[in-house]
């Protein structure tokens, strides 16, 4: 059987699929946030996140079947993990999580997979990532970005022939030192936690491709604005941090929005006064929360589909092999995401002349409204 990253994704699902500085291509920067069991986090120091007592007044909301991706236009100061937990509250959803963290500095595209969506998170953090962002000059600061403290500075100013020049060397697969301030683990610690310590830790280089890096506008000197397509592991702060470096002019990321995750791109991309609003016709029968999701099967959109029988996807769904033969049978070998009657069913690796559920998927609930896929084409 062939392997794909489509295979690996899914054997590494159950390790990986929460843990977004690992498999993450964002610029993330972990801001202090534990795990609980449902996969979500919790900020240790953030009294939204502190469990508080229900009020008599206060009657507990029924949590109900939820499955789709909702790809929320996070606003900046807002964490993550906030983010989920209010998206989670407004469609009542038994499990959420996201596919990829985005600082609070940052705003922009925060794929939020609800239900059964949270079984395609891998592929959403495999895909390629696309970031607008602007560096200022003159200051290197210990977190990358301005939340941190001035640890280098220079008077110098480059030109943007000068960092035109540069940018090549950034572009292709190099080599990248993550940040200080980052969520890789050091003999079982986490660098932002030895960081916050006061403890310099010295992080080995780590292969990323950066498939674009442009500047669009460069300004007085004082700052430049990039744009930037890389794959997963790169941290946009380090590409500041870096060229700022080469220059000797120093620099920081001032500021940070996403625009494209895997397949979800800026038109997909719902503010949360929005999905608010949107909650509230739903609330008075005027509307469907079903209308800002968009289907499980939209993370899927770089792997093959195959459409089986009413009887063989009661055998798979069931966990159960079913042989392939006859001239419809596919001649590839890998991994499909598989249908009956134009619903998803399961992700299934084909070999040997079989097709082998991997992830069997219960839509039973609210999904996307008929027509949402059609909507992006």
């Amino acid at each position: 059987m062939v392997t794909t990253a489509a295979n690996r994704a899914i054997e590494q699902q159950t390790a990986d699929s929460h843990d977004a500085e690992k498999n993450d291509c964002s610029d993330s920067r972990n801001d202090g946030e534990r795990r609980i069991d449902n996969g979500e986090r919790r900020t240790n120091n953030d009294p939204r996140h502190t469990k508080q007592p229900r009020q008599n007044n206060q009657p507990r909301r029924d949590k109900r079947d939820v499955h789709g991706w909702v790809i929320l236009d996070k606003p900046i100061g807002m964490t993550s993990t906030h983010a989920v937990a209010i998206l989670k509250r407004l469609f009542q959803a038994k499990r959420a999580g996201h596919a990829g963290t985005l600082d609070p500095l940052a705003s922009g595209g925060l794929p939020i997979a609800l239900g059964e969506a949270t079984k395609t998170v891998p592929f959403v953090m495999d895909g390629r990532k696309r970031y607008r962002f602007t560096v200022a000059w003159g200051e290197e600061r210990d977190t990358d970005d301005t939340e941190g403290r001035v640890t280098r500075s220079s008077e110098l100013r480059p030109s943007a022939d000068a960092i035109r020049a540069l940018l090549p060397q950034f572009t292709g697969l190099i080599e990248q030192i993550p940040p200080q301030y980052s969520a890789i683990k050091v003999q079982g610690e986490r660098a932002y936690d030895l960081a916050r310590d006061g403890e310099t830790v010295e992080l080995k280089p780590r292969p990323v491709e950066i498939h674009e890096l442009t500047i669009i506008e460069h300004g007085d000197n004082r700052q430049s604005v990039f744009e930037a397509e890389c794959g997963k592991g790169t941290y946009v702060r380090a590409l500041a941090r870096d060229i700022g470096r080469i220059l000797g002019c120093f620099g920081h990321i001032c500021a940070l929005r996403r625009t494209l995750v895997g397949p979800f791109r800026e038109t997909d991309m719902i503010p949360l006064e929005e999905l608010e609003a949107l909650c509230n016709r739903a609330a008075s029968g005027e509307g469907s929360l079903a209308d800002a999701l968009l289907p499980v099967e939209t993370a899927l959109d770089d792997i093959p589909a195959l459409a089986v029988t009413r009887a063989d996807a009661a055998r798979l769904h069931r966990g159960q092999a079913v042989l392939l033969r006859g001239r419809d049978a596919p001649n590839s070998s890998g991994t499909v995401y598989v249908t009956v009657a134009g619903r998803l069913l399961a992700l299934a690796e084909i070999g040997n002349g079989e097709l082998i559920p991997k992830r069997v998927f219960n839509l039973t609930g609210l999904t996307a409204s008929p027509g949402r896929s059609n909507e992006r084409v």
